[in-house]
């Protein structure tokens, strides 16, 4: 495939934006507000049913990232993983929504290694926390104050999303940063300026904004996937540490979040992306030993692997 091809296809692979209406979504809103969280899961299990049973489209779109995990022809074992992936999925963003709504004390948040992160943001070169789009880490964005230094996020917001970020239901200022990846130079010399302050970046590292040419191919359950390395570029020009740090849910009413490594990446490395492939494949290994662990707390519903026959769909991510 030509390379322009390529890239103006990984573009349109998938979106943030959410595929439920305003309405849907606000009739979620007012059970938590009013019901609580448990009334709204009750719900959830009847709306991820019907898209499971009678929306294929969006049934096709866990099966690329559960065929791969779980590598099975089973109809009923495929509709069961699709359906224990979707309700988790909503089970976050319900969560999400919930400590907006009803304050951060209403789920139990378990921070582990705090005192290591908080050991490498002395080191003073800043701190970038890596992260992906499993479990609900922005639950874990509510509890970064701890770390004792301004928070920076990379975070793109569609026009017409409905879908509301935590804080956004607070009726308060934002409380980080928020740098988008599609603005001048994907936020490349803003990230840049925070880290040398010695502060906090969080960027999402498993998916693609824009171009592929920031990208590397790396092993990922079973095929390779285009990763995108700027985040170990901007580790390289800096000094900056990288925090894995995933999360999960680990009962109803609570999640956990772990450092799960630190990644090192040496200066100098420039711009080639075989300089970085190994720090980018190690983070591709901490994703995968997470999906072992907690195979229905990923959530990236498109096709991320090459080479991979099939129609693409619109990636539309539920988040």
């Amino acid at each position: 495939m030509h390379k322009d091809q390529r890239e103006k296809e990984n573009r349109g692979r998938w979106t943030s934006r959410s595929i439920g209406s305003h309405l849907q979504h606000n009739i979620f809103y007012f059970l938590i507000r009013y019901c609580g969280r448990r009334v709204s899961y009750s719900l959830l299990s009847c709306v991820a049913l019907y898209y499971v049973l009678f929306r294929p489209a969006i049934r096709k779109k866990a099966d690329y990232y559960l065929t791969r995990r779980f590598n099975t022809r089973n109809p009923l074992s495929r509709l069961l993983h699709c359906y224990r992936i979707y309700v988790n999925l909503g089970q976050a963003l319900i969560d999400r929504a919930t400590i907006g709504i009803k304050g951060v004390e209403s789920i139990d948040i378990v921070s582990h290694d705090l005192d290591k992160m908080l050991v490498l943001i002395r080191e003073g070169h800043g701190l970038i926390l890596l992260t992906a789009h499993v479990g609900c880490w922005q639950i874990a964005m509510a509890r970064l104050c701890s770390l004792n230094a301004p928070v920076s996020l990379l975070l793109h917001r569609e026009e017409g999303d409905v879908d509301l970020h935590y804080f956004e239901h607070t009726g308060i200022a934002v409380p980080f940063r928020i740098i988008d990846p599609l603005g001048y130079m994907g936020g490349v010399l803003e990230m840049m300026d925070v880290l040398k302050k010695g502060e906090v970046v969080s960027i999402m590292g498993d998916r693609v904004f824009g171009s592929d040419k920031n990208t590397v191919p790396v092993n990922f359950l079973g095929g390779k996937v285009r990763f995108p390395f700027s985040a170990f570029k901007l580790a390289s020009a800096t000094g900056a540490p990288i925090a894995v740090h995933l999360s999960y849910k680990s009962s109803p009413a609570s999640y956990d979040f772990v450092l799960d490594r630190i990644i090192r990446v040496p200066a100098g490395l420039g711009k080639s992306e075989k300089a970085f492939y190994p720090y980018v494949a190690q983070f591709a290994e901490a994703l995968e030993s997470y999906t072992k662990q907690y195979p229905y707390q990923f959530f990236n519903f498109y096709d991320m692997w090459e080479n991979d026959e099939g129609a693409k769909t619109d990636g539309r991510s539920f988040r």
